[in-house]
């Protein structure tokens, strides 16, 4: 698969130097933008694997559409790019969450690895968030079911064991998982 970048600077001769280097490279560049509220419309529309931003620019800085790109998660991983060896815009980037820092103008020789490095991280990020959202997920449903059988044994008068079968039978029936009776037996006592 091809990997798909956005490239975001208010420099077009930039945008297009960049352009080139991964064209060469391989990469597919889906889509261009000279400002945050651009970039942000271009990651919505595409959701790249990686967005190439620059940090000064007009309207929306790269700092601010960088998080919020991050936050609704319109991308994989975002590369901060700035013509500044900045302490405070590196710490920024830092504190976005942002997969690397590179000073312009590029190392051609180092850039395609910076890239190839941010694409591996963004995909393990992406692979850890889903794995904790399944186990929040699993967390949320198992105290479900703990509530239900509780539920369960002071209206029913029965034990937790007892309480559990009849949640799994119910499940089995209607072929929906223990979580979700759970949740409708909370609804019902609640």
């Amino acid at each position: 698969m091809v990997n798909r970048i956005v490239i975001v600077d208010d420099e077009p001769i930039t945008r297009m130097d960049i352009n080139e280097l991964l064209c060469e490279a391989g990469y597919n560049v889906v889509g261009q933008a000279s400002d945050g509220f651009e970039a942000i419309d271009v990651c919505r529309k595409f959701i790249p694997d990686l967005v190439i931003m620059d940090i000064k620019m007009p309207l929306l800085d790269g700092i601010k559409a960088s998080k919020i790109i991050l936050h609704d998660k319109l991308a994989g991983g975002i590369l901060l790019l700035s013509a500044f060896n900045d302490r405070d815009y590196i710490q920024q980037a830092a504190e976005i969450g942002a997969l690397g820092y590179l000073v312009k103008p590029l190392d051609e020789k180092s850039f395609i690895p910076t890239i190839e490095m941010a694409l591996a991280k963004g995909k393990e990020f992406t692979k850890l968030e889903t794995e904790y959202e399944k186990v929040s997920q699993k967390l949320e449903e198992r105290k479900a079911v703990d509530i239900a059988k509780g539920l369960l044994m002071k209206d029913k008068n029965i034990l937790e064991d007892e309480a559990y079968h009849m949640l799994r039978k119910l499940s089995m029936d209607r072929r929906c998982s223990m979580g979700e009776i759970a949740r409708t037996i909370m609804i019902m006592y609640g």
